[in-house]
């Protein structure tokens, strides 16, 4: 975490955008989701480095693997994109099970097309709902409470 800070920091305080890259590469290297997860996203928006689909994949498939609820929604986005809505569908399920909020409005969308079947649907919800659930905690609820009084 220490590795994908400093990363961070040299990308959003000091612009050192090619040593952003160099210790975000570190931190992925090292096994950190949302190290990958970023620096797919760099990939694929050409931001501090060339526009690479292959990379974009690679560190996206990596944070999906780990259980990084985002990478695995743009995955679901580069398989539609690419015409494989089965693929598309089976990453948005697995994310919305992990309480993607977005997988589970895309989901909702592609079953209202009927490109998802009732029965997965149904279950891409209850599987959501758990994972929401399994967020939940009064620890969790007074903090949020505290960072809404504050404002």
């Amino acid at each position: 975490v220490a590795v994908r800070n400093m990363g961070f920091k040299r990308y959003n305080d000091e612009g050192d955008n090619e040593s952003a890259v160099e210790y975000l590469t570190k931190a992925a290297e090292l096994g950190d989701l949302v190290a990958h997860f970023e620096l797919a996203n760099f990939y694929r928006d050409g931001e501090c480095v060339g526009k690479d689909m292959k990379k974009v994949i690679y560190h996206a498939e990596q944070a999906a693997i780990g259980g990084h609820p985002m990478a695995r929604y743009n995955l679901g986005c580069v398989e539609e994109q690419n015409g494989r809505f089965e693929r598309a569908m089976k990453h948005w399920i697995i994310a919305a099970s992990l309480g993607c909020d977005k997988s589970l409005k895309t989901l909702r969308k592609g079953y209202a097309v009927g490109r998802i079947q009732k029965e997965d649907f149904a279950a891409a919800l209850r599987a959501h709902q758990a994972a929401l659930d399994a967020a939940k905690s009064p620890q969790r609820e007074a903090a949020q409470a505290a960072r809404l009084d504050n404002h």
